[in-house]
């Protein structure tokens, strides 16, 4: 699978812990930055993800930042990229089996087994396809493009 990585100058270390994990177990990751820890405004490093997940270079992506939630914000407003910020393994079950998530956000406080499990978690669940799912996300894709 081909993997989106990013994160501000806060998520630099969980990141690097993750492309090396991911890349153990095969996947193809793409580092869309930051690799320094000089600050650097977290939205720029999100767009490029999000431009990454859009142009079909990764298949999901992964966006860390101190708390995970400006990333999803900026993430969460791009067409067609739909990032859920998670905390545990069964968010990031939920939010792929239920909500079809594209990428997810996490804090880059977050113990490294727990980011490592919530990953794996959020890249082998399959969308369950469900009529009451599918109907919901496409809700969200309707106001999406119909303001």
């Amino acid at each position: 699978m081909r993997i989106g990585i990013t994160s501000d100058h806060r998520g630099v270390y969980l990141k690097k812990t993750l492309i090396e994990y991911l890349e153990h177990a095969n996947h193809t990751v793409i580092n869309y930055g930051t690799d320094s820890i000089e600050s650097v405004d977290f939205p720029d490093y999100a767009f490029k993800l999000g431009n990454g997940i859009k142009q079909k270079k990764v298949d999901l992506g992964i966006a860390i930042c101190g708390t995970g939630i400006g990333m999803s914000i900026a993430l969460n407003k791009m067409k067609g990229i739909y990032c859920a910020k998670i905390c545990n393994v069964s968010e990031a079950m939920f939010c792929k089996s239920h909500n079809n998530a594209n990428a997810v956000a996490i804090s880059a406080d977050i113990d490294e087994s727990l980011a490592k499990a919530m990953i794996d978690k959020f890249i082998e669940t399959p969308f369950s396809n469900i009529d009451k799912y599918i109907k919901r996300n496409n809700k969200i894709k309707d106001k999406e493009k119909n303001g």
